[in-house]
This record gives structure tokens, C-alpha cells and sequence, in this order.
């Protein structure tokens, strides 16, 4: 089953939608604080040796978490820090975990603190996708990512609005990682640093990973089903790819044997080829049909920073 997250979340200002759920949020918005205090009073990584740096978000989906993890895990490798990626067990984001994969070594439990208890014996620093709210765990670094077109939403917290956390939550984080491309980026960083005005703010985008050839005469069929799939879109765009049709599907979706033969009957009527993410092709190649991914090419991203020099001094001063 599809579920599509609320076009109203991502409203500049809230609306009716957002105010009748406002009553779930403040019950969650308890529960979470209860769960809270109980996580911390059981911090327990306190001795260990090895370094932490958690990459998540306040945002709900599509901020980019995952591969500014691989960053990070780049320019670890390139200051010569063994690095290891952690990941909590959830069934729903196995294409997360695959995608880890095939960057670095991954460790997985369903409790991070377990990971993270593995991880110590022989690596030097431990990257977190995901796990800022988790509050038995004590990160040397913590970065907050945000989709720069989408940045807060409507600024409500679930479920009237797309936030796990207000904004001036990031009075407690040390980085922002700002992904995409924008012309409001300063009014964005302005807004942030009311709340937190030491923090460092990383702007980054997307682009095709260097080795990546597309032939422009060639009509392309594109899909993805992310956290924002417009944000795939806009990059294939912008590196002069001709698609001439582009399907969404829901975050983490499963695709069907309908949905791909949908997908390569459009592609057949369109004389086109058929493009999708390497997120997507990882669901595609862990389905039990083989078939699924047949005449479907996975295309690379690579994050790219602004002033990569200056994060990789932040992160050698932070570890």
C-alpha cells in the first residue's frame, strides 16, 4: 500500500489539517520526552575509546542523512580514520542499509548501543545514519541535515507537520548539513543561527558520480520512490539528461511486478530508457523476482561540499 506524505506538511504556513491534529502531537510530544529521560538516565558509552558522530535529522525523510553519511565516511577514510557505519535494524529501510554497503563496513542490531559496543573493539570512529533523538548515547559530533527546499515544512511536529523536533532544537547540535540547491540559503542560515549561532553550516548538492555518462539525444524514463523524489528529478535535470517522464513513489516503497511492468510499458511507448536511484535499484535487486531490475540502470549521486576543506578541518577538530 502507498502512503504519500501530507502535502500540507511542507506548506509555508500551517493550515486547518495541521491545527485538528495538533492534540496527537502534544500526546506525542509527551511521550517522547518521558522516553527521554528514561534514555538518558541509561547513557552508556561513556568509556569507550572509540569517536561518534551521529548524522540525522529533525525533518522527516528526504534531508539527505544517508549520503552525507557516505561524506563523512570518505573523509574519514581520507585522514586515515577506520571508520564503520551504524545502523538500527528496521525491516522498512533495508535499502538504507544496502546502500551503506556499498560504501564501508556496516554494523546492525536493533539496539545502536549493541552496535556501538562492536564497533569499539577495532574502529576509530563510529558514523550513526540516524539516531539523534536516541538519547542513550552520548555523540562526540552530531549534524542535522535539512533539504534546503524543504527545510522545517509548516514547522509543526508530527503529526500536524513533518518535525520530530522544533527548530530551536539545534541549539543542542554542533553542524548543519543544508542539502540542495536554493536561492534562500542565507535566509535559511539567518533563521538558524537565531537559535544557535556557533553552529557550523555545510552547504552541499547533488550531482552525477564522476564516471556517469549519459548520452542527451537518448529520451530517459526516471523513478524513485525517496524521501523527496522531485529532489532526483531536479538533478537529472540539471545535468542535461533527457528524461521525458518521471514517476514518484513513497520513501522506502516495494515495488510490485505490475508497478515495473507499468514503468517499462511507459518506457517502451516513449522509445526511452529507464533510469532510477541506487537507493531504488537495491530494493530491486533484494526482491525474490531477478527479474525486476532487467533493462533498469541504477544511476550514482555523489554529495558534493561547499568548502569541503572547512568541514574537513571541523571534523579533525571535533575528533
Amino acid at each position: 500500500m502507498r502512503i504519500n506524505k501530507p502535502k500540507f506538511w511542507d506548506y509555508k504556513r500551517p493550515n486547518f489539517f495541521s491545527f485538528l491534529l495538533l492534540p496527537f502531537t502534544i500526546i506525542i510530544k509527551l511521550n517522547i520526552f518521558f522516553q527521554t529521560i528514561k534514555k538518558t538516565l541509561k547513557k552508556n558509552n561513556s568509556n569507550h575509546k572509540i569517536k561518534t558522530i551521529c548524522v540525522g535529522n529533525i525533518y522527516v525523510g528526504g534531508t539527505g542523512k544517508t549520503p552525507s553519511s557516505i561524506k563523512i565516511n570518505q573523509i574519514l577514510d581520507q585522514i586515515n580514520l577506520n571508520s564503520v557505519f551504524i545502523k538500527k535494524n528496521y525491516p522498512k529501510t533495508i535499502d538504507e542499509l544496502k546502500l551503506l554497503e556499498n560504501y564501508g563496513k556496516v554494523i546492525s542490531n536493533s539496539k545502536r548501543i549493541d552496535s556501538l559496543n562492536i564497533a569499539n573493539k577495532e574502529y576509530d570512529v563510529a558514523i550513526f545514519d540516524d539516531g539523534l533523538q536516541d538519547a542513550s548515547i552520548n555523540y562526540d559530533l552530531k549534524i542535522v541535515c535539512f533539504n534546503i527546499n524543504n527545510f522545517v515544512g509548516n514547522g509543526f511536529l508530527i503529526p500536524a507537520g513533518p518535525l520530530r523536533e522544533k527548530l530551536n532544537s539545534i541549539k543542542k547540535y554542533d553542524a548543519i548539513f543544508l542539502n540542495g540547491n536554493s536561492e534562500n540559503s542565507d535566509e535559511i542560515k539567518s533563521k538558524i543561527k537565531r537559535y544557535n549561532k556557533d553552529i557550523s553550516i555545510f552547504e552541499s548538492s547533488y550531482s552525477l558520480l564522476k564516471g556517469e555518462n549519459f548520452d542527451n539525444k537518448i529520451n530517459y524514463v526516471a523513478f524513485a520512490g525517496i524521501g523527496i523524489p522531485l529532489n532526483f528529478y531536479k538533478t537529472l535535470i540539471k545535468d542535461n539528461i533527457n528524461v521525458v517522464k518521471f514517476l514518484e513513489f513513497p520513501d522506502h516503497y516495494i515495488y510490485t511486478e505490475d508497478d515495473i511492468k507499468n514503468i517499462k510499458d511507459i518506457a517502451k511507448s516513449l522509445n526511452a530508457k529507464i533510469i532510477t536511484t541506487e537507493k531504488d535499484f537495491s530494493r530491486l535487486e533484494n526482491s525474490k523476482n531477478v527479474l525486476l531490475k532487467e533493462n533498469i540502470q541504477c544511476i550514482k549521486m555523489e554529495l558534493k561540499i561547499k568548502n569541503e576543506s572547512d568541514l574537513i578541518n571541523f571534523i579533525k577538530k571535533k575528533l
